[in-house]
């Protein structure tokens, strides 16, 4: 596929001064990183809560589920909307505002006895729990440049990447000690400790030099600049496909481990933490490599790699092989996806230095879509092996290295990107 638009020129330095700082401070990559979670966290937390909400307000497991949509739904839709709001009007304000309205969303479930407010209310969380997602993405964007940047995406995708397999079990914590509302005033609770930190620490980032003009055409055009760069779909796909593979490994991992090997629910919880170590460990690999090596060649291997392992575990599940060889290549593959996370959005930023918001917005979203349609499709296959989890993990792998080959052509990529 051909390229749509010119290659850009080498993205402007950002305007703040704080591009020229070495690394970031600690405590920015801290509030970015809890900026980050504060989306899986809404999402992932409130699943073992889904018998003892269908019990409360008697309703149907099945309209339990449609809240999880509607969370999805507005996760997906706020991040497009936040992020071009915040190239034309700023980062801090927008960001300020939503986390208000995440924190007023949360107290409304957490005391709610009606299912139509709570599934309205679950919108809104999703909504507004968009704003720090992507608008850390663009904040570090307009800070930083080269693998000062790719560091600490590799933070902030670190997050991204494990808080939805940790989630789960901090809500099962909470539904523990609790009822299912302690896990909503949890998360309003920690809504607010972020909307004071953003209040007190966090400054504006886009000046009004750089901001976009305001409106919704000036936003479709934004997004329409987005959509006709072949390069940034490329690498948008290349990130989204293979973020099925993680959202694949989260939804099926508890009938492979439980209802397939026969594990514990201890022994379960273990080899789930294990496996968020793996992602968080080749995240911090990327860290590591991307001083020495263009993200690009990175992304590339790291794509491979996967799909070989992913090969590796469709043999090893149909030939009925020891469980324990399963796992073992299991791990290598979610290194793999450490690998990857941080590096999409490095590239589709790069060249999109004036629109940052939008563009980390699309990617956002157009991830989380991916995820949430090709998570469930193992569910559609019988469930007495674990071959369509291996497969579907090896389809988004091979898939998303063919689309960053053909689409996103690393190759030119790497010599018009200069790295540093």
């Amino acid at each position: 596929m051909p390229e749509t638009s010119p290659t850009p020129a080498p993205a402007p330095a950002p305007a703040s001064a704080a591009a020229i700082t070495p690394r970031p401070p600690i405590a920015r990559v801290m509030l970015f990183g809890a900026l980050t979670a504060i989306g899986p966290l809404t999402i992932d937390m409130y699943l073992a809560a889904f018998p003892a909400v269908s019990a409360d307000l008697d309703v149907s497991s099945a309209m339990v589920q449609l809240t999880l949509t509607a969370t999805l739904a507005g996760l997906a839709l706020g991040q497009l909307f936040l992020g071009s709001i915040s190239d034309a009007y700023g980062r801090r304000r927008p960001l300020i505002a939503a986390l208000v309205l995440y924190v007023l969303a949360s107290l409304v479930v957490a005391v709610t006895s009606s299912f139509a407010l709570l599934f309205a209310m679950r919108f809104v969380q999703g909504f507004t729990a968009a704003a720090g997602m992507v608008l850390s993405m663009a904040m570090a964007r307009d800070l930083y440049t080269g693998s000062v940047l790719a560091r600490l995406l590799s933070r902030l995708m670190l997050v991204s990447g494990v808080a939805p397999v940790l989630a789960p079990t901090i809500g099962a914590g909470f539904l523990a000690l609790g009822t299912w509302r302690s896990m909503f005033f949890a998360l309003g609770g920690f809504g607010l400790a972020l909307a004071v930190l953003a209040l007190v620490r966090v400054k504006e980032t886009l000046p009004e030099s750089r901001r976009a003009q305001a409106g919704v055409m000036p936003a479709l055009r934004s997004y329409g600049v987005l959509l006709r760069s072949a390069r940034y779909l490329g690498i948008v796909l290349t990130g989204s496909v293979a973020m099925g593979a993680l959202f694949t490994y989260v939804s099926a991992a508890t009938f492979v481990y439980q209802d397939l090997y026969g594990f514990s629910v201890q022994t379960y919880a273990i080899l789930f933490a294990v496996g968020a170590v793996m992602i968080t460990g080749g995240s911090q690999l990327n860290a590591s490599l991307v001083g020495r090596f263009h993200p690009a060649n990175i992304l590339r291997t790291a794509m491979a790699g996967g799909a070989f392992f992913g090969a590796v575990l469709i043999i090893l599940a149909a030939s009925d092989a020891s469980k324990w060889a399963f796992i073992g290549m299991l791990m290598p593959a979610l290194i793999c996806m450490g690998m990857v996370m941080p590096n999409t959005p490095t590239l589709a930023l790069y060249d999109h230095p004036d629109r940052a918001g939008s563009a980390a917005a699309f990617l956002g979203a157009m991830q989380f879509l991916a995820g949430a349609l090709l998570a469930p499709v193992t569910g559609l296959f019988p469930q007495d092996s674990a071959v369509p989890m291996a497969a579907m993990m090896f389809a988004c792998f091979a898939a998303g290295s063919l689309v960053f080959a053909l689409i996103a052509k690393p190759r030119a990529l790497v010599r018009s990107m200069p790295w540093h």
